[in-house]
């Protein structure tokens, strides 16, 4: 059994395309020219503050690292750049030889 159906498929666009506007409920009452709609939008000065004070919030829930672990991560990203450092370093100059003795011929 099939379920109805709240689409009116003669209306429904071809070629697979989804429609561009979504559907209001019923009682909702559209919104002309793509009006905004929830809160007023605060000037410059005031959104900015808003801004400010919201990340200073956040960062104060941020579980920052100690110094032990600041090192270590430290260490590793170190050591991580050391080793791709090294093997471009060791790709670029067999590439090198690669491209002088192959497909230059000298």
């Amino acid at each position: 059994m099939q379920r109805p159906s709240n689409r009116d498929d003669a209306s429904e666009p071809t070629g697979g395309q989804a429609r561009s506007h979504a559907r209001q409920p019923e009682g909702t009452p559209a919104i002309a020219g793509g009006a905004r709609s929830g809160p007023p939008r605060l000037g410059p000065i005031a959104g900015t503050r808003r801004f400010i004070e919201e990340s200073v919030a956040e960062l104060k829930k941020v579980d920052w690292p100690k110094q032990p672990q600041v090192i270590q991560g430290t260490g590793v990203v170190l050591f991580a750049c050391l080793v791709v450092g090294l093997f471009l370093y060791v790709s670029d100059q067999a590439f090198k030889h690669l491209v002088e003795n192959v497909f230059l011929g000298q």
